[in-house]
C-alpha cells in the first residue's frame, strides 16, 4: 500500500527534480540561444572566481541577490546607503539572470559582481562557505530552498527587500505550504503594502513583517535629480510634441507606427527592449526612414527624422525627461509592462498596454487620471490626441504624477534604519 510522502517532503522532491530539468534544459538551450548560453558560461569556474574575488579584498560581506535588472534597480537605492554607511564593508551583488548581470557586471557600486550559481545542497553550502556574509538581503521574490535554508542555520540575517503578495500567488495556493516555510527562513520581511503584509498575517506568517513601501520610488526619485543631457535628443526633440517610447516589444511597436500615421506632428524616440541586430531590422521596417542613434554621424539628418530608435542600454531613465507624453511597453506581453515609475517620476504622463493586472502602480496611475491603458490602436490615437490637445490639462496631470511618485518616497531609509537599530552589521 503506497503512502502519500508528507506536504513539505514532497515539495522538497519535486524541487529537486525542477532544479535537474531547469539545469538541464538550459545547458540544452545554450547550443542555440544566446540568453541561454550566457546563463550557462557565466558559471563556469564560478566557485574558483568567486573564492579568488573574496580572497583579494577586505572587510566583511554584504550579499545583495537581484534576480534580473528590474530587480537590481529596485535594490540599488538600499544598496548605495549602506555602501555610504558602512564603508568597511564590501558588496557582494549577484543575479541569476542574464539580462541583469551582462548589464550591470562592470556596476562600481559594488566590489564584486557574480551570478548566482543554481540552488541545490552542495553549491548553496559551498557558495556560503566562500562568501560567508554578514547579511544577505534579496530583493522582491526569492525561494530559492537551500540558500535560504543555510543562512537560517548559520544565523546569518536575512532580509526580503520590497515584497508584495497577492492572494493569486503560489505562496498561498494549494500547494503553497512549502513556500511560505521558505519566506519563514528571512530575518525579516519588508513588504510594500498592507494588503501583502494582511495575507502574510492571514497565513500565520512566523516571520516578522514592516509595510516599508517600495524602494524602486527612491530610485526613480533619485534618477531625476542627476542632471543630464544628451544634444542628439535635445536636437531631434527641437520644441516639438516628442512620445519618449520605452523597453517596446514588437507588438508595442506595430501600435506605435500606427499612431505615427494618425499623429504626422508628433516625434517619437523609442527605445526597444531588445536592441539585437534582427528586432531592430524589424522595427527599420515598421517606420519612415528611423535614424539609429549609434549610426548618426550627421546632425542635419534630425531636421527631418520623426523617429530616433535607441540601440544601446542604460540611457532609458533618463530620456523620459524630454517627453511631451510618454509610453512604456510590455503591455501586450505575458510578463507585463515595464517600469512605469519611471517616466511618472519626471511627470510625465504615461501609456501602456493591456496587461498591467501584476503592476501596482498602473492601477494607481489609471486612478489618479495620468495612467492610460489601451488595448487598440483605435484607442492609443484617441488617448494621445486628447493628451496633446490640451496643453493646460496635460501640465495638470503631470504634476499629478510627480507628487505621486514624491510622497512615496523613503523605503530605503525604512530598511536601512532596521539595519542599523538592530545591529545586523558591524560597525568599525
Amino acid at each position: 500500500m503506497a503512502v502519500a510522502l508528507p506536504l513539505n517532503v514532497g515539495m522538497l522532491l519535486f524541487y529537486h527534480i525542477f532544479l535537474h530539468v531547469y539545469n538541464s534544459g538550459i545547458r540544452f538551450a545554450s547550443i542555440w540561444n544566446a540568453k541561454a548560453r550566457l546563463w550557462v558560461e557565466g558559471r563556469n569556474n564560478i566557485f574558483e572566481r568567486l573564492k579568488a574575488a573574496v580572497e583579494n579584498g577586505q572587510g566583511p560581506i554584504i550579499w545583495m541577490h537581484s534576480s534580473s535588472l528590474g530587480e537590481f534597480e529596485q535594490g540599488k537605492p538600499v544598496l548605495e546607503s549602506l555602501k555610504t554607511t558602512y564603508p568597511g564593508h564590501r558588496i557582494l551583488l549577484t543575479f541569476f539572470s542574464p539580462s541583469g548581470y551582462e548589464i550591470r557586471k562592470n556596476y562600481d557600486g559594488a566590489d564584486m559582481v557574480f551570478y548566482l550559481p543554481l540552488d541545490g545542497r552542495i553549491r548553496s553550502r559551498k557558495f556560503l562557505d566562500i562568501i560567508d556574509p554578514e547579511l544577505a538581503i534579496f530583493i522582491k521574490y526569492e525561494s530559492w530552498f537551500y540558500y535560504l535554508n543555510g543562512l537560517k542555520k548559520r544565523g546569518i540575517p536575512t532580509l526580503l527587500v520590497s515584497a508584495i503578495f497577492t492572494p493569486k500567488q503560489n505562496f498561498f495556493g494549494p500547494m503553497g505550504g512549502f513556500l511560505r516555510t521558505l519566506l519563514e527562513s528571512y530575518t525579516h520581511l519588508f513588504v510594500q503594502d498592507a494588503p501583502s503584509a494582511a495575507i502574510l498575517e492571514k497565513f500565520k506568517l512566523k516571520a516578522p513583517v514592516t509595510i516599508a513601501g517600495d524602494t524602486r520610488y527612491d530610485r526613480v526619485a533619485e534618477i531625476t535629480s542627476i542632471p543630464f543631457h544628451h544634444s542628439v535628443i535635445e536636437a531631434f526633440c527641437n520644441q516639438a510634441d516628442t512620445m519618449i517610447a520605452g523597453s517596446t516589444w514588437k507588438e508595442d511597436e506595430e501600435m506605435l507606427s500606427g499612431l505615427l500615421d494618425a499623429q504626422p506632428d508628433l516625434k517619437l524616440v523609442i527605445a526597444p527592449h531588445e536592441i539585437g541586430p534582427k528586432h531592430l531590422q524589424e522595427i527599420k521596417r515598421l517606420f519612415k526612414q528611423p535614424i539609429l542613434l549609434t549610426e548618426l554621424d550627421d546632425h542635419d539628418r534630425l531636421k527631418d527624422a520623426r523617429v530616433l530608435i535607441i540601440d544601446c542600454i542604460g540611457m532609458l531613465s533618463k530620456l523620459y525627461r524630454y517627453a511631451t507624453i510618454s509610453y512604456v511597453g510590455g503591455g501586450f506581453n505575458a510578463a507585463g509592462i515595464h517600469n512605469i515609475l519611471e517616466p511618472a517620476a519626471y511627470g510625465k504622463t504615461v501609456i501602456f498596454g493591456p496587461n498591467h493586472d501584476r503592476t501596482a502602480e498602473a492601477k494607481a496611475l489609471i486612478e489618479i487620471g495620468v495612467g492610460f491603458s489601451y488595448g487598440t490602436k483605435q484607442e492609443l490615437v484617441s488617448i494621445t490626441e486628447k493628451l496633446l490637445s490640451d496643453n493646460e490639462m496635460r501640465t495638470s496631470l503631470d504634476e499629478i504624477a510627480k507628487h505621486f511618485v514624491l510622497q512615496r518616497k523613503g523605503a530605503t531609509q525604512i530598511i536601512v534604519h532596521h539595519i542599523e537599530e538592530n545591529l545586523l552589521l558591524s560597525k568599525p
